[in-house]
């Protein structure tokens, strides 16, 4: 039993967490996020603690940075986008179990505020911004650090946010490099 809370987007994403670990969850309803539901999130969060688990998409990352306003401290789980993906649909109730649960096991607590490790002149040595295949890179890295995809200035704040340090950059870059990206 995960003792957070886990907060997911939609019944069928509850259905597919449940498949995958024992755990509780809070459906947001969408991205139609609610004063009522952020409530119960903020109750969550001060008696168990949350996780945030939603969707590697435009809508799921709306949803994310609401409940990162206005309930702080909460965890973030990400799923990369091509393990939430199936027939062209985007989503948490496509993950596989192994997918959730892998998610789960690199949570990240955010830390607003928290001095950056990384500076915005590794991202540019690393071809994170500025670079062709900038988009591709963050992609990976985003995946391998467990922090999601984002464009590169959302991406330096997750890193500042989630506290990665430069050996977790480090390896992550190196692992991409491996790989020919």
């Amino acid at each position: 039993m995960i003792k957070e809370v886990i907060v997911v987007e939609g019944r069928d994403d509850t259905v597919a967490i449940r498949r995958a670990v024992e755990a509780d969850t809070i459906e947001t309803g969408g991205s139609a996020i609610n004063q009522r539901i952020l409530k119960r999130i903020a109750l969550a969060q001060e008696r168990r603690g949350v996780i945030v688990l939603t969707d590697p998409d435009h809508a799921g990352e709306r949803i994310r940075k609401i409940i990162a306003n206005k309930v702080p401290g909460c965890k973030h789980a990400f799923i990369p986008e091509a393990d939430a993906t199936r027939k062209g649909d985007i989503g948490v109730e496509n993950a596989s179990p192994e997918a959730i649960r892998h998610a789960l096991a690199r949570v990240h607590t955010s830390y607003e505020g928290a001095p950056s490790l990384i500076d915005w002149e590794d991202l540019i040595a690393a071809g994170l911004i500025v670079h062709p295949q900038a988009a591709a890179r963050r992609m990976e890295m985003g995946n391998l650090l467990g922090i999601g995809y984002c464009n590169g200035k959302q991406f330096y704040k997750r890193l500042s946010v989630f506290q990665i340090t430069r050996e977790e950059f480090s390896a992550a870059l190196s692992q991409i490099e491996r790989e020919g990206l």
